[in-house]
């Protein structure tokens, strides 16, 4: 089994805001020292709404497997898309925007 990889105490994150499902969300992403992905918070602006509950417990388990080294892109290409690909829940959107950046730089 593999190990949980430690969080540095201080670490560089983002906060930004997101549209899925027709609603809109928070997202702050932070990251390991080498630059990965490493947790995930995701909120909706109603505080305890089914939307919001959903979303900070995708983003909790995508944030255990970030920890544990699960890809990005593995954890991407599991979540639900449309028809034209698109992610379907606030999670995707979210890693989405991530792969897109990281495939930019």
């Amino acid at each position: 089994m593999s190990t949980r990889a430690r969080l540095p105490n201080r670490r560089f994150s983002e906060t930004f805001g997101i549209e899925a499902q027709g609603l809109k969300f928070t997202a702050t992403i932070s990251y390991f020292n080498d630059g990965r992905l490493a947790e995930i918070f995701i909120s909706n602006h109603k505080a305890g709404s089914q939307a919001d509950t959903n979303a900070r417990d995708a983003a909790v388990v995508a944030s255990i497997a970030l920890q544990y080294g699960v890809p990005l892109d593995v954890i991407r290409r599991a979540l639900m898309r449309d028809s034209h690909g698109r992610a379907n829940s606030p999670l995707g959107a979210v890693l989405d925007l991530v792969a897109d950046r990281e495939a930019g730089r």
